[in-house]
């Protein structure tokens, strides 16, 4: 069963068409990745789904139209999202952090502590004095706090260096293993996308280009539309 369901969506920014046909569906307990090169209209579809553009086109998550909530009651419904850049509260602890998005489920501080040790060893530094791969781990916790249905990762390992890049893959590869939730990915990483991914969508100059299972997706797809 879908949780999202994205049809013929499209958006602009002022008078700049961004997103023309994006189609795309998420069920329960899947990770789909969302992929294309970089201006194709990834984020601008996250955007959408979480309600921070407007947009047009059928844009439902767990059968409730989008397009009437704003941004903060789509978030109630379980939409979590680790947007691209970090943004965490840089004049907050981590602990302050992760719960100014507390809800209530199974994600608490202690287990956002257990998927990720550096935040629990670090529980009381403020969130400007972290690297910037532990930003990251404490941005994906504070969404993982709001007990999401569908966690959305915009480029949760982009410029990141390597042994962080591993635990951050190693945290969505435990979720998918050990939890329910769906997640929709973005990353540039054709490797590890891969591995982890039940299907991908690939845009396209902001349309779905190609939709299908991983397992499927061959080398002239992934020159053509993702390659550099």
């Amino acid at each position: 069963m879908s949780i999202l369901r994205v049809q013929g969506l499209s958006a602009s920014y002022g008078t700049a068409r961004a997103l023309f046909n994006v189609s795309l569906e998420v069920a329960e307990g899947e990770v789909v990745a969302l992929m294309g090169r970089n201006g194709m209209g990834k984020t601008t579809t996250v955007k959408a789904i979480c309600r921070m553009i407007g947009s047009q086109g059928q844009l439902q998550f767990d059968n409730q139209d989008l397009h009437a909530l704003p941004s903060h009651r789509a978030a109630r419904l379980g939409l979590g999202l680790v947007p691209e850049g970090r943004r965490c509260f840089r004049d907050l602890s981590v602990r302050e952090n992760l719960l100014a998005a507390a809800r209530p489920g199974h994600w608490t501080l202690k287990t956002v502590g257990q998927l990720f040790p550096r935040l629990e060893e670090r529980h009381s530094q403020y969130a400007a004095s972290l690297s910037g791969g532990e930003q990251q781990m404490l941005a994906f916790g504070r969404a993982l706090m709001t007990n999401p249905r569908l966690l959305i990762l915009d480029e949760a390992t982009e410029g990141l260096a390597p042994l962080i890049r591993q635990e951050i893959w190693a945290a969505i590869k435990r979720l998918k293993a050990e939890t329910g939730l769906a997640i929709l990915l973005i990353d540039k990483s054709l490797k590890e996308i891969t591995q982890i991914s039940d299907r991908g969508v690939i845009l396209n100059r902001g349309s779905t280009v190609w939709d299908g299972a991983m397992s499927e997706l061959g080398p002239d797809i992934s020159e053509q539309y993702i390659g550099v």
